[in-house]
């Protein structure tokens, strides 16, 4: 178990949409996704659909350059996304999940 800082960022759109729809429109492969209806391992069904991307785990002590490597690839997508969110119930994330010990250097977590 490491006792360094670390930092987890990732992009996701959740709610009620199809994610494939979202890949072909965007034209992006995503690392994780699934749709309303599909199982979980515990055997219930996902009430929202997710597509998710970007996932960056390369720590920096400035979040923000982390962030800005998951949304890398979402730059040029804007008026796609906008389409996406006009056209379906979904919500944007832009996930940020650290990791803080005592005793590393404190981290910068809080973005301009």
């Amino acid at each position: 178990m490491s006792t360094r800082n670390s930092c987890n960022t990732y992009f996701k759109i959740v709610g009620n949409f199809n994610p494939d729809e979202v890949s072909e429109l965007l034209n992006l492969t995503p690392e994780k996704t699934w749709k309303i209806g599909d199982v979980r391992r515990n055997g219930t069904m996902y009430d929202f659909a997710l597509w998710e991307i970007g996932r960056c785990t390369e720590y920096d002590v400035e979040v923000e350059n982390q962030m800005r490597k998951t949304i890398a690839l979402l730059q040029d997508k804007i008026q796609s996304l906008n389409k996406i969110r006009e056209d379906n119930d979904v919500n944007f994330v832009l996930e940020i999940v650290p990791s803080i010990y005592v005793g590393d250097t404190n981290p910068c977590l809080a973005p301009p």
